[in-house]
């Protein structure tokens, strides 16, 4: 997490300037964002727990290599969030990232592997591919040796991977829908709707792209939305 954190700004402008996506400073927070809230060791204790019938432990293991599919709208925080949960449950990782993001992907993995040597691990922790195309992400999906893949893009990827035969966190399609009512705070929800539509281009699947107003708040809402849009 260190050496990432050293290396956000740069990381940020490498995936603007690569892929032609989002924006700056909104690519900065996204990395921060999963350096702060991904789930790393404390996440992964064991417990036990009993009852009439005796007393039960349970503690995950890990699962071995994982695959992983990023995408060019995320490939920095996709990358760093996917590699640090998958070391802290005790895996390594493999990428195939979008074609389009793969010089960035590079970088960051080199940044986190540059953490793990600080850290005395083990090399070849995160490997990626060299020249990442739909068929080496394909490869991903029949190689005996990976046990899980995790999977962001888009629908036609995931299905690939729900159709592989092997256990799959996908993330596709998003894009969540507002609902505004005559409870809310209009101010407040203009606002937050303006700044998750707009937020590093429009580019992230989990930004608002439609809203469902009630009649009575509706002129009100998009008054206070226009003048958050000026």
């Amino acid at each position: 997490i260190d050496a990432c954190s050293d290396k956000v700004n740069l990381l940020g402008e490498m995936a603007v300037e690569e892929t032609g996506l989002g924006r700056m400073p909104d690519k900065m927070y996204k990395i921060q964002l999963v350096l702060d809230k991904t789930p790393l060791i404390e996440d992964v204790k064991p417990y036990a727990f009993s009852g009439d019938h005796g007393l039960t432990l349970v503690e995950r293991a890990p699962y071995g290599v994982l695959g992983a599919i990023t995408p060019s709208t995320n490939p920095v925080s996709t990358v760093i969030s996917n590699a640090l949960s998958a070391i802290a449950a005790g895996n390594s990782i493999v990428f195939n990232p979008h074609p389009a993001a793969k010089s960035v992907t590079v970088k960051t993995i080199q940044v986190l592997q540059e953490g793990i040597k600080n850290a005395d691990g083990p090399p070849d922790l995160i490997t990626t591919i060299k020249e990442p195309t739909q068929q080496t992400g394909l490869s991903l999906f029949k190689n005996d040796k990976i046990a899980l893949l995790l999977v962001t893009g888009g629908e036609a990827i995931v299905k690939l991977a729900m159709n592989s035969g092997k256990k799959v966190i996908a993330a596709g399609p998003g894009n969540p829908p507002v609902i505004v009512d005559e409870t809310a705070d209009i101010e407040k929800a203009a606002k937050d709707i303006v700044f998750g539509a707009s937020f590093d281009n429009g580019v992230v699947c989990v930004l608002e792209k439609e809203v469902f107003v009630v009649e009575s708040v509706a002129d009100k809402l998009i008054n206070q939305m226009q003048k958050n849009s000026a």
